[in-house]
């Protein structure tokens, strides 16, 4: 792997790069242009529309990195600007699979390639994902012989980009799910802000991950219901249709000419056939022709798309039990996010509780207080000199003060205000 990450570096002088970077730091100053708040425009747009490093697998399984410009890579493979725009590590776009005339575009992942009817051209990237797409593709393209994964329509290279981001997807959310339910059960057993701060992390990181798995999922759904888009993913056999019609073409042209050859040499016969009957026979033959080719072509093409739907079913399968996977993790963040839920209503049911025994309390006491207020004017009575006055304003004052406690209480529990 490391041989090959060497092997794969595009070659970059550092007296080159530095040459470059003061002519473009010279050309900056000299049109006087400035960045918009910090962001070189300019530099930016030279690197959307400058060189990028490809990786270029070709039929016999060799590697070969070059350096393409974007328009140069769209005349190369039909494409418009905005399906190499998907590929751009610029942008951030979702998983998308488009199937276009000469090429399939797959942004799945880390997994950024163009899929031709001759070769695989693979964004250049030192991710490891990326490294072990080149090793697969150029092990199956060896082990399987030359030219016969494209002899059967690119499903190899298609299914080694679906294997590696299902691969992804799912060691992402096997190691979410590791470290998901011990953080989940410690919250549970032990509330705490760092807890709660892990717990909402880990929360987000399931949210985006979801999202991308979804997008993975919507893509091959869509792609096995629509037989049209399949058709597309043919890329060998829409090249040997065409080039079949060119062929046919050729042909047809080589016959009209030899027919006019004939037609000035040989005598013209009274009874022959006029030239427009004659062209329209051979317009009605070759139509005839082409449509007996088209049907051929069109019962071989069903087959195909039989043995591409059923790929794509497989890992469709395998796309949906990650996204089962993280949809269990949900449901159970979400339990235990309700019972968190729960606790702290108990526990503010309590306090509450509490506060409402404590304010009952005080106003007990407050009782006291008034007594001891109007015992503690400057008057006199004959109350006041008897012995044991003191000691029964204290005994009545604390019956009726329970009393009064007593009867809050069951107010209380008569409507259900605390579970006593």
């Amino acid at each position: 792997m490391s041989e090959l990450k060497e092997r794969l570096l595009p070659p970059r002088p550092a007296s080159a790069l530095n040459l470059r970077d003061a002519a473009a730091a010279s050309r900056s100053s000299a049109s006087g242009r400035t960045s918009l708040l910090g962001v070189d425009v300019l530099g930016l747009k030279k690197r959307g529309q400058g060189l990028r490093s490809w990786i270029r697998v070709d039929t016999s399984g060799n590697t070969q990195v070059m350096e393409v410009d974007k328009f140069t890579m769209m005349r190369r493979c039909d494409l418009p600007a905005r399906d190499l725009r998907l590929l751009d590590p610029l942008f951030v776009y979702p998983s998308t699979i488009l199937g276009r005339e000469k090429a399939i575009v797959v942004n799945l992942e880390q997994i950024r390639c163009i899929i031709t009817a001759d070769e695989v051209l693979l964004l250049n990237s030192l991710d490891n994902y990326v490294l072990r797409y080149v090793v697969e593709l150029q092990q199956r393209l060896k082990t399987s012989g030359v030219g016969e994964v494209w002899q059967q329509d690119n499903g190899q290279a298609l299914e080694i980009a679906l294997e590696a981001a299902c691969t992804f997807l799912d060691s992402q959310a096997s190691e979410l799910e590791i470290e998901a339910y011990p953080l989940l059960d410690e919250l549970t057993s032990k509330i705490s802000t760092l807890n709660l701060e892990r717990v909402r992390r880990l929360k987000s990181r399931l949210v985006a991950l979801t999202r991308r798995v979804q997008k993975v999922r919507d893509e091959i759904e869509q792609l096995m219901d629509d037989d049209g888009d399949m058709a597309e993913m043919y890329l060998t056999e829409k090249k040997k249709r065409m080039e079949g019609s060119l062929y046919g073409d050729h042909q047809s042209l080589l016959g009209y000419r030899s027919n006019d050859g004939l037609s000035v040499s040989a005598p013209v016969s009274p009874v022959s056939s006029p030239p427009d009957s004659r062209s329209r026979l051979d317009r009605s033959v070759s139509i005839a022709r082409s449509r007996h080719d088209s049907a051929r072509s069109s019962e071989g093409v069903t087959e195909n798309i039989e043995e591409l739907e059923m790929l794509l079913e497989a890992y469709f399968v395998v796309i949906d039990s990650t996204l089962n996977k993280l949809t269990s993790l949900k449901e159970y963040i979400d339990d235990t996010e309700d019972f968190i839920n729960i606790q702290l209503d108990n526990v503010r049911n309590q306090l509450i509780q509490f506060e409402l025994l404590l304010t009952t309390a005080t106003f007990v006491v407050a009782i006291f207080g008034v007594v001891a207020g109007i015992f503690g004017m400057n008057f006199e009575i004959d109350f006041f000199t008897q012995p044991g006055a003191f000691r029964w304003v204290l005994i009545i004052t604390g019956i009726c003060g329970f009393v009064i406690f007593s009867a809050f209480v069951w107010f209380f529990k008569y409507r259900r205000l605390m579970p006593l």
